[in-house]
């Protein structure tokens, strides 16, 4: 452990908090600067939101969202609109706040003029959201999936999914929200950590039964049943890899701000809990991703009046152990390593028997893990192989030879329970990342390092270089839009330590820029041309500095 930091280097650096728990210059870290703030609800619905603009139908898992207090009167008049084009519509809101955990503040309301308007929304602002009334039930009860997911890398992007997860159940029988049963929370909501206080929650030693079971164990009840499970599974996967698509161009403003291109930095992974609720029909639909999900192992148990005894939990073991174990498994630093001798093997520069006994030899090896507020891992073992049987069947000779000569490596261990969905899936979903595309042309005109904010200058060059000025558009209207749309984002209490322009308000600006040049066209298509004409007139004038520069 250490308290005051550690002055040796380390290969991965386990963080409590954030990235900002110590000041770390290389190895591995394992959070990602900026993910705490970008999976708070508001932020995590604005994301959304933007994507749901472009793709309503791809993007259609996430509930509708207001923004409170400065969307309450959009609010109202959305509902009045919904209610006198559909007089039989009785909606259940559930209003969520912003930094709120565990189910902290959350409450059911049936009508816009049941939400505490007091002191305390202007202070802790929220999201109200349209209530699931129909979720699936299995012995008559509610539950949600808390899914791990492994963000490896950001760029190039790579995620993966634990092949388990966690059922949470409420501890009283489900019916739809009435005035009468709008606050029982048992009923309502899934959250572990108010549901363990009600006298019917059950801590069980069997994974299929109790209060918290393996999502695997609901899966093949469902089964039983005769629903389609790989489709459960298939639509999961993808709700997953469309809500980190959302995130992740704001997550690259943040990274480049404190791990500057060019300079030394460590390298990020992070693990996200993923909470997810299955309707009736078998739809998922994402409730929140929580950046620092719980890895507790064991639970409270209360011997007597105020004395209290960890007791340990197998439904927790079961999953998070494995999640933990193959997250260090797939970072493991002496991987690239070994893969470069298994390179030079292949290629004839080394015999294989050298590479076999180096295998065999590290083996010996220790690892030795230390936990602070962070935890330093400096990785001394061989490579962990996560060959399946599936993937072994389809590999060459050379994967065949480095699954030979290092199977001893992980003798006693599991085949990897992480599965990597992206880049697996990347085709089928690399035509949602505009946004990431426009994130990329606002870090180009950011100027300087380490600022998440754009300049007007650097508004008005990017406007230039990208020639989207004209006749009809003059940088006096370039700059009318930079101050409307700045200022209006930083009047929603939107970061203010930097002045400027926030990539959300850029975003905004450049699909006004795409729907005066394109009219015609749907959004999405709207914005893929202008992302195209931007790329292009800015790969000209790089050619032409390149030109000059050899000159």
């Amino acid at each position: 452990q250490f308290p005051f930091g550690r002055r040796l280097p380390c290969d991965i650096y386990w963080h409590g908090v954030s990235f900002h728990d110590n000041d770390i210059f290389s190895g591995q870290v394992n959070k990602f600067p900026g993910m705490t703030e970008m999976v708070r609800k508001i932020t995590l619905s604005r994301a959304v939101r933007t994507m749901q603009d472009l793709f309503p139908v791809e993007y259609n898992f996430y509930p509708r969202s207001w923004i409170l207090p400065e969307e309450f009167p959009l609010f109202v008049a959305e509902v009045q609109m919904m209610k006198e084009s559909d007089p039989s519509w009785k909606p259940t809101f559930i209003v969520k706040p912003d930094g709120g955990c565990q189910g902290d503040g959350i409450y059911l309301i049936k009508d816009p003029s049941d939400i505490r308007l007091t002191g305390s929304l202007q202070s802790r602002p929220a999201v109200v959201q349209e209530y699931i009334c129909k979720p699936l039930l299995v012995d008559k009860l509610k539950f949600d999936i808390r899914l791990y997911v492994l963000l490896k890398s950001l760029e190039p992007l790579e995620i993966y999914i634990a092949k388990d997860g966690l059922s949470r159940f409420c501890t009283e029988p489900y019916q739809e929200p009435t005035l009468k049963n709008l606050h029982q929370v048992f009923m309502h909501l899934t959250n572990y950590s108010l549901n363990i206080h009600s006298g019917n929650f059950i801590h069980s030693d069997n994974v299929n039964t109790g209060s918290k079971r393996t999502f695997s164990s609901i899966l093949c009840r469902l089964s039983s049943r005769g629903a389609d499970v790989k489709k459960v599974w298939s639509d999961i996967i993808s709700l997953v890899i469309k809500t980190i698509i959302a995130l992740t161009p704001e997550l690259k403003v943040y990274y480049q701000s404190d791990i500057p291109a060019g300079k030394p930095g460590p390298t990020c992974f992070q693990i996200l809990g993923f909470d997810i609720l299955l309707m009736k029909n078998l739809k998922p639909m994402l409730l929140e991703v929580n950046a620092n999900p719980s890895m507790r192992i064991e639970h409270e148990q209360e011997l007597s009046p105020g004395v209290f005894e960890n007791v340990p939990s197998p439904v927790d073991e079961e999953v998070k152990v494995a999640v933990i174990r193959d997250t260090l498994r797939l970072v493991d630093p002496q991987k690239k390593k070994r893969k470069d001798v298994h390179h030079e093997i292949n290629h004839g520069l080394f015999p294989a028997r050298i590479h076999q006994k180096t295998t065999i030899e590290s083996c010996k090896n220790k690892v030795n893990v230390r936990y602070n507020y962070f935890m330093c891992y400096r990785c001394q073992t061989s490579e962990h192989v996560s060959e399946t049987k599936d993937e072994l069947l389809d590999a060459g000779p050379a994967d065949r030879l480095e699954y030979d000569t290092s199977k001893n490596t992980e003798a006693g261990l599991p085949s990897l329970c992480l599965k990597q969905v992206f880049p697996k899936y990347a085709k089928q979903f690399n035509y949602l990342r505009l946004v990431d595309r426009v994130a990329a042309l606002f870090i180009r005109f950011l100027g300087v390092k380490g600022t998440t904010k754009l300049g007007p200058t650097g508004f008005r060059t990017f406007i230039r270089n990208c020639k989207l000025s004209n006749s009809n558009f003059s940088m006096a209207s370039v700059d009318i839009l930079y101050i409307d749309i700045t200022r209006r984002w930083n009047s929603m209490g939107i970061d203010h330590k930097e002045s400027g322009m926030c990539l959300q308000a850029f975003v905004e600006a450049f699909f006004c820029l795409a729907q005066k040049k394109y009219k015609s066209l749907p959004l999405h298509e709207q914005v893929a041309s202008l992302i195209d004409f931007c790329e292009s007139h800015l790969a000209a004038l790089d050619e032409k500095r390149l030109a000059c520069g050899r000159g």
